[in-house]
């Protein structure tokens, strides 16, 4: 597909491109019929009896999945047949908590942002966490320690609330901001990153900048449930946001 297909976000949920949104159905819908599990978020594996399948009928499928979530309903003479979409077979990135949660930290103040950003990273590890106190810091918004066993590094980063993608130009400038001394990049948006975007934070030869996009980034906030309660499903809790 084209980089300009790939870039076209979901209507009712702008931090999914099309493509991406299509795809967390199919991996629902193939989950569903047994075609494939997942043990961990993002970690997919085709299960054993489809492990010989040199492909699968995604009609049927389609089918399969519709048949066993159109239950039939009699209103008078007529039968009709209502799509059911129960919470539990939505796929985990497009549940409406994320959706809620997405909308809150596209509309945070900056600087909150940032804060929220510090303390995530903190959650995951980085001692010595900093925001910066000024604008026209040339793109780098705070910066941070990393220790990993014996190693430890210097790490940049910059936090944007962007609607859409994010392409290859901002993480040139971003990779042209840091000095000498920070010894890694992360660019944190609620966006997603372009196919260039991608290519250009690892380019050989150049300094590494790691990427963590919107969906990423939420699903961070719930693993350490910053600002989230965990009930059935995830609950915003918008004082959370509104204050920190």
């Amino acid at each position: 597909m084209s980089d300009e297909i790939c870039s076209i976000s979901h209507q009712s949920n702008p931090n999914f491109s099309e493509v991406d949104y299509r795809l967390a159905w199919a991996r629902t819908l193939l989950k569903n019929y047994g075609a494939i599990e997942n043990s961990a978020r993002a970690v997919w594996c085709i299960t054993t009896s489809f492990s010989d399948a040199i492909s699968v009928n995604g009609n049927y499928i389609e089918r399969n999945y519709k048949k066993r979530h159109k239950p039939e309903k009699t209103i008078g003479n007529t039968e009709e047949l209502q799509m059911e979409e129960p919470d539990t077979e939505i796929p985990e990135e497009i549940k409406p908590w994320r959706k809620k949660l997405y909308h809150i930290l596209i509309n945070m103040n900056p600087y909150a942002f940032e804060r929220l950003t510090q303390r995530l990273l903190r959650e995951c590890g980085f001692d010595d966490v900093h925001v910066t106190k000024k604008s026209g810091d040339g793109g780098i918004d705070g910066t941070g320690k990393l220790k990993i066993g014996i190693l430890s590094f210097q790490v940049a980063f910059q936090c944007k609330r962007y609607r859409g993608v994010v392409g290859s130009p901002e993480i040139r400038d971003f990779r042209g901001s840091l000095t000498t001394n920070i010894e890694k990049g992360i660019f944190i948006t609620t966006g997603s990153f372009s196919k260039q975007a991608v290519e250009e934070a690892s380019t050989p030869g150049k300094q590494r900048i790691e990427l963590i996009d919107g969906e990423d980034f939420i699903s961070k906030l719930a693993e350490f449930k910053i600002g989230l309660k965990e009930r059935k499903d995830y609950e915003v809790d918008e004082n959370f946001f509104n204050t920190i």
